[in-house]
């Protein structure tokens, strides 16, 4: 799994593939944190945390999975960094539809200790999340 982070206009924007959804999803976050911070997060202590979400759609996963991460991050005066996806699975929602279910961690550093820049959301701008011969490709941005 890996990420590019890409210039796009006043916001950036991460490509990244992923031999699993669950793959390409912790790329994508960990493009997130890159975006957010230049610092090598790895010298850094934090404690796990859990992330749960459920959406209607993969694309939608990603999007409300990437969003919680920011709010995350906010409420907890935290970065989050070494994101990882254990579980995506479709389960029964209300009256039959199919719903999307991650579960995901990450570690917390303290924003105190880094320096980080601020990305206020991501966007369904030029969203793209699809399956590919050796796994998944997403594209997404962040307004920064």
């Amino acid at each position: 799994m890996s990420y590019e982070l890409r210039d796009h206009t006043a916001d950036i924007a991460v490509a990244a593939t992923g031999g699993s959804l669950e793959a390409v999803f912790a790329a994508t976050a960990d493009g997130l944190t890159a975006a957010s911070s230049e610092e090598d997060t790895e010298t850094h202590d934090g404690e796990r945390f859990s992330i749960s979400v459920t959406a209607e759609n993969p694309e939608a996963l990603l999007f409300d999975y990437l969003d919680q991460v920011i709010y995350l991050r906010d409420v907890r005066v935290e970065l989050p960094v070494d994101h990882r996806v254990d579980r995506i699975e479709t389960a029964a929602g209300d009256r039959n539809d199919q719903r999307w279910v991650l579960e995901a961690s990450a570690r917390g550093i303290p924003l105190s200790k880094i320096v980080a820049r601020d990305v206020k959301a991501v966007t369904y701008s030029e969203m793209s999340l699809e399956q590919v011969e050796d796994g998944w490709e997403a594209y997404v941005v962040f307004d920064v």
